[in-house]
């Protein structure tokens, strides 16, 4: 398996498909973050075409265990961004 894109890597693949510079190609994915941020952490979901689906869901107050001592604790309710994979990458990458 080989090592992940590293942020760097992924810019210059950026810029070099779009045929622009790496500062346009860092803007537009800092960009593109920041909005996927802003509208997830309000609550809303972000649809990413051909890649999936990003969205917040609530996690109501549950019992957890400590597993060093075997106590059972009341979690707080919290939010968890859940991604869907798109069914166009699913098959791109099984093809």
């Amino acid at each position: 398996m080989s090592k992940p894109m590293t942020k760097t890597q992924l810019v210059a693949a950026i810029a070099d498909a779009m045929g622009s510079d790496k500062k346009t190609a860092s803007a537009a994915l800092d960009a593109v973050a920041a909005v996927v941020a802003r509208e997830v952490a309000a609550g809303g979901a972000v649809t990413l075409p051909g890649l999936g689906k990003m969205a917040c869901r609530e996690r109501p107050e549950r019992q957890v265990r400590n597993p060093a001592t075997g106590e059972s604790v009341t979690k707080a309710a919290d939010k968890q961004v859940r991604f869907a994979i798109a069914k166009a990458l699913k098959d791109s990458v099984n093809a």
